[in-house]
């Protein structure tokens, strides 16, 4: 058994060492080999047993089982690693890679490398505007770029000062994205780091053009808040044009932004999408969910195919099986000859077809006639006063009945005159009075 330390290792893997000596002190033919090595700014343990074949697995998962704590193993060809879990899992809080400087690459670069891109007529008004601001992001990482408005392409090249070999990719990725009708605010953090894009090309996945038409308009949504939704869940940015969408944004957020669109041009509504990752967004945050199997809180949508199978209006009936042939019809001399029309002489058959044909167009000229006077009948007009009830002539008058409903006019003043009568007004009296005057004066 041979042991190997590089590093003081701490109490806690001092005891599975031991351990792992009296074990291998049982299991002979074993050998064990403790390495420790710098990952992340991170010391990690690992202790590896070489196995001379594969007939010594059991010993080894005996061997795991004596080890006490916080550990796993792992297999990686003849190798069998016992990894502390508590260290593996754990990444130090605002831990960022270091950035790439010229310390890392001082000589640059061999070769010159370039990139272009066309871009369309309409775009080239926007350019012309924000093509200085391009030159002097790129001018920062020693990247030299050049718009050609005549053949209507844009160029990114290295130059001698170049000393980032992925800066070029970069600038590539950032003339894409302009060409795209993304607006140069967005595109410029294409340079940084932690951000990468992603070119989706849907106008492919949908045969018909309206079908293709409606599911774009769902990845936007009602004044673009399905898009909104999308973007603060994935922390990226989206931009739907034409035949296209990019993305630009964390890789972890780009990923699920390429699954939202793809199962939307697939017909499955984005707001499925949108439910897990807000579910999933707030399991991230219980650090006990951290490790766990999220399966169970996420929602699981089965699909409904509503589309039926129009049925026909006709629907025909089928008859019932027999053995037997169907009865042969009757030709036209069968039935001739069962009327006996068929000894008749020709003159008179013909005489007879001639009669049905007149009283078929004696039929149609009624008809027709019939269908024209419609026009001149005049509609039936409605009565104007409703007919009264007479009243019924048999049986006696009550008289004390109608003496009744008389006192009971008078008292209601409808009908019958007034009690006491008014006194007369002042301009009949002298119109009586002019009247006599006149009489007088003429006699």
């Amino acid at each position: 058994m041979r042991l190997s330390d590089s590093s003081d290792p701490s109490p806690v893997k001092k005891s599975i060492v031991s351990q792992l000596y009296t074990a291998a002190a049982r299991h002979a033919g074993l050998t064990v080999l403790l390495a420790w090595r710098l990952s992340h700014c991170k010391q990690i343990g690992l202790l590896a047993i070489t196995l001379p074949g594969f007939r010594h697995v059991s010993k080894v998962c005996r061997l795991s089982r004596l080890i006490q704590g916080n550990t796993s193993m792992m297999r990686i060809s003849n190798f069998y690693y016992f990894v502390d879990e508590s260290e593996l899992l754990t990444v130090p809080d605002g831990w960022k890679e270091p950035p790439f400087t010229k310390e890392d690459n001082p000589r640059g670069l061999l070769e010159e490398s370039s990139f272009a891109t066309l871009f369309p007529k309409y775009r080239e008004a926007y350019l012309k505007e924000c093509w200085p601001l391009v030159e002097k992001a790129l001018g920062e990482v020693h990247i030299k770029p050049s718009l050609d408005l005549i053949e209507g392409s844009m160029t990114v090249c290295t130059t001698k000062k170049t000393f980032d070999p992925y800066a070029i990719v970069r600038a590539r990725d950032l003339i894409k994205l302009l060409a795209r009708s993304v607006p140069f605010e967005q595109a410029v953090r294409i340079l940084q780091d932690d951000t990468a894009c992603d070119i989706i090309k849907i106008g492919t996945m949908v045969r018909s053009r309206e079908r293709f038409v409606k599911r774009r308009q769902r990845l936007i949504g009602p004044k673009g808040s399905t898009l909104k939704a999308l973007e603060l869940l994935t922390n990226c940015y989206v931009m739907v044009q034409g035949n296209t969408v990019s993305a630009l944004g964390p890789y972890s957020g780009l990923k699920e932004v390429r699954k939202v669109v793809l199962d939307t041009m697939k017909n499955i509504h984005p707001i499925y999408n949108i439910k897990t990752l807000m579910i999933k967004r707030e399991l991230s945050k219980d650090p006990e969910l951290r490790m766990q199997n999220w399966e169970r809180f996420l929602p699981k949508f089965r699909h409904k195919n509503l589309a039926k199978r129009k049925e026909p209006k006709k629907k025909s009936v089928k008859k019932e099986y027999t053995p037997f042939p169907p009865p042969q019809p009757e030709s036209k001399v069968d039935q001739e000859l069962a009327t006996g029309e068929f000894f008749l002489r020709e003159s008179v058959k013909k005489r007879k077809k001639m009669e049905e044909i007149k009283v078929k167009q004696a039929t149609a000229l009624t008809k027709k006639q019939e269908e024209r006077n419609k026009a001149f009948i005049p509609p039936k007009e409605k009565p104007l006063m409703k007919k009264t009830a007479k009243a019924p002539r048999e049986g006696k008058l009550d008289i004390e009945a109608i003496k009744d409903k008389v006192k009971k006019a008078k008292t209601k003043k409808l009908g019958a005159p007034p009690l006491n009568p008014a006194p007369p007004t002042s301009s009949t009296t002298d119109k009586k009075k002019k009247k006599s005057d006149k009489a007088k004066s003429k006699g």
